[in-house]
C-alpha cells in the first residue's frame, strides 16, 4: 500500500455506507484537530476520498491524508487538489502501516534506533493518533527520520 492506499475495513467509524454527508464528516474530523489546512474540502465516493485546500506545510499536507485515510470505509485518498509546498531541505518523512503486536516504542526502537524516541513519533502524529497507547493494525503514521 502507498501513502494514499488505506485499508477500508479498519480505523475511526465516521459515517455508514450510504452517508451522503460522509466527506463533511471526514472534514469535520480532520478539522477538529487542524494539522494546519486552509480551505479544506473533502468528498467521498466509493471509498475515495477526495481532499482539497492549502496546506501550510509539507506536514499539513501528509497529516490531512492520512486523517482522511485512517477512516473506516477509506480505501483511498486523492489529494490532486491539496496544495502544498515541498518538503523542507533536510525534511525526511517515512510512513509506516501499524502491524498486529506493534507499539510506538517498537516502532521507535526500529525507526529511530531507540524505543524511547516514541514521543517523536507521537508528535509527528498528533492528530492522528489521540492517544500512544491507542494504535491499531493498518494505521498509517508519520516516521520524521533522522
Amino acid at each position: 500500500m502507498g501513502l494514499l492506499d488505506f485499508a477500508a475495513d479498519i480505523g475511526k467509524k465516521l459515517f455508514g455506507d450510504d452517508d451522503e454527508d460522509a466527506g463533511d464528516k471526514i472534514r469535520d474530523h480532520i478539522e477538529e484537530d487542524n494539522p494546519g489546512v486552509e480551505g479544506l474540502s473533502v468528498s467521498v465516493e466509493g471509498g475515495v476520498a477526495k481532499v482539497s485546500g492549502k496546506a501550510e506545510d509539507r506536514s499539513a499536507f501528509e497529516k490531512a491524508i492520512l486523517m482522511a485515510g485512517n477512516v473506516f470505509g477509506v480505501s483511498e485518498v486523492q489529494a490532486d487538489e491539496l496544495d502544498a509546498p515541498a518538503p523542507a531541505e533536510g525534511e525526511k518523512v517515512e510512513f509506516y502501516e501499524i502491524k498486529s503486536g506493534d507499539t510506538l516504542w517498537a516502532i521507535a526502537a526500529k525507526f529511530l534506533g531507540n524505543g524511547a524516541k516514541y514521543t517523536e513519533i507521537f508528535e509527528a502524529n498528533r492528530e492522528v493518533i489521540k492517544d500512544p497507547d491507542l494504535i491499531y493494525p493498518g494505521q498509517k503514521i508519520r516516521i520524521p527520520v533522522e
